[in-house]
C-alpha cells in the first residue's frame, strides 16, 4: 500500500463519495452507479482506482460484482483515511450535504433488496413451512443453540450455508466478525437483504462450497453448520474442510436432524442424508480432529433436531477423514 496511490485515489469527488457510501454498506457496481447517478463503466473505472490503492476490494457473485471498503483492522493507514473522511464531512458543509443525499438514496437500494427477498420467500414459502412443521419451532432451536454456546466469545465466526442469513444475524452481537457463506446466489441475495441493517463490515457474504472452502487454514474461532450437513453427499469432506479453517481450540457447532426415515425429503427438498446418529456424527468430528461434547436434542416434532459441538485439537492431531456413507 503506497501513500501516493492512496492520495491520488482520494483526489476525486466521486471516489470520496464512494468511500463514504462503502462505510455504510457493501454495494454492487450497479447499485453504486444508481446512487451516484453515473454510468456503470465510469463507476467501474473509479472502483479500479480505489481497489488498486488498497482502499476497497471487490468480489464476484455470479454476474454481479460487489464492492466493500477494505477492512481497517491491522491497517492504520486505511483507518486513518476513514477518520479523515468522517472529519471532512463534519467540517465541509457541501461535502456533508452530498454524503447525506447519497445515504438517503441507499433507502431505494435497501427497498429493492427487501422486495427481491420477499419475492423469493413467497415463491418457496409453502415448501419451507411444510418442512418447519416437522420439527421444533425455530425460536426454540435458536434459544437452545445460544444456550449451548454459553458466554464464551465467538471470535471470528464462519456461518457455512448461511441461507437466509438468520444465524449470522443472531450471532452478530456476540462475534468479533462474521463470514456468511452460501453456494446459492439466490440465498446470498436473501441474506444480504436481511443483514443490510448491520454496520458496514458486520457480516461478509461469500459465495462458496462447503466441500472446498475459499479460506486459509486456521482462520475462524467458531464454525457453524445450521441445517446444512444433510445436503452433503460426503459429510466427511465437509467437516474436514470446516476443521481445516478452524483455529486450534476453536469450536464447531452442527445443527441438523437426528436419523429418520422420511424418504420423501430426498426428492422434495434434495436432502442427501436422512439425518445423523450420534455415533456417526461423533466419528465424523473425531476423524476431522475435534473433541466431541455431549449432543443436545430437541424433540418438538416428528423430526428431532440435534446440536453437536466439538473443539478443534492441535493440527498435528488431525487424521484423514473416513469416507463412508452415514445416516
Amino acid at each position: 500500500m503506497r501513500i501516493d496511490s492512496i492520495m491520488r485515489a482520494l483526489a476525486d469527488p466521486t471516489r470520496l463519495r464512494m468511500m463514504r457510501l462503502l462505510g455504510v454498506m457493501e454495494l454492487a457496481v450497479g447499485e453504486l452507479a444508481q446512487v451516484l447517478g453515473q454510468s456503470q463503466p465510469r463507476v467501474s473505472r473509479h472502483i479500479g482506482i480505489l481497489c488498486d490503492a488498497g482502499l476497497a476490494e471487490r468480489h464476484r457473485e455470479g454476474s454481479w460484482v460487489f464492492l466493500r471498503a477494505q477492512s481497517a483492522a491491522g491497517r492504520p493507514v486505511v483507518e486513518a483515511v476513514a477518520g479523515l473522511l468522517a472529519a471532512a464531512e463534519e467540517q465541509d458543509t457541501e461535502f456533508r450535504a452530498t454524503c447525506e443525499e447519497d445515504r438517503r438514496q441507499l433507502a431505494a437500494i435497501r427497498a429493492a433488496r427487501d422486495e427481491s427477498a420477499a419475492n423469493y420467500f413467497a415463491a418457496h414459502a409453502q415448501d419451507w413451512d411444510r418442512l418447519r412443521s416437522l420439527h421444533s419451532p425455530d425460536a426454540q432451536v435458536e434459544a437452545q443453540l445460544l444456550d449451548a454456546l454459553g458466554d464464551a466469545p465467538l471470535g471470528a465466526l464462519l456461518d457455512i450455508g448461511t441461507g437466509t442469513g438468520r444465524m449470522a444475524e443472531l450471532f452478530a452481537p456476540r462475534a468479533a466478525s462474521i463470514v456468511a457463506l452460501d453456494k446459492s446466489l439466490d440465498m446470498l441475495r436473501v441474506a444480504r437483504a436481511k443483514l443490510q441493517h448491520l454496520p458496514a463490515g458486520g457480516a461478509e457474504l461469500v459465495q462458496g462450497d462447503f466441500a472446498n472452502l475459499p479460506f486459509a487454514a486456521h482462520r475462524f474461532d467458531t464454525v457453524l453448520l445450521h441445517h446444512v450437513l444433510h445436503f452433503a453427499q460426503d459429510p466427511a469432506t465437509a467437516i474436514a474442510e470446516a476443521a481445516r479453517v478452524t483455529k486450534p481450540g476453536g469450536r464447531i457447532v452442527i445443527v441438523d436432524f437426528a436419523s429418520h426415515e422420511r424418504e420423501e425429503l430426498r426428492e422434495r427438498y434434495a436432502h442427501a442424508r436422512l439425518g445423523f446418529s450420534d455415533k456417526a456424527m461423533a466419528e465424523l468430528l473425531q476423524d476431522a480432529g475435534y473433541r466431541v461434547s455431549a449432543p443436545l436434542a430437541l424433540h418438538g416434532g416428528e423430526l428431532v433436531v440435534k446440536i453437536w459441538l466439538g473443539e478443534r485439537e492441535a493440527a498435528s492431531a488431525r487424521q484423514q477423514p473416513k469416507k463412508k456413507a452415514m445416516q
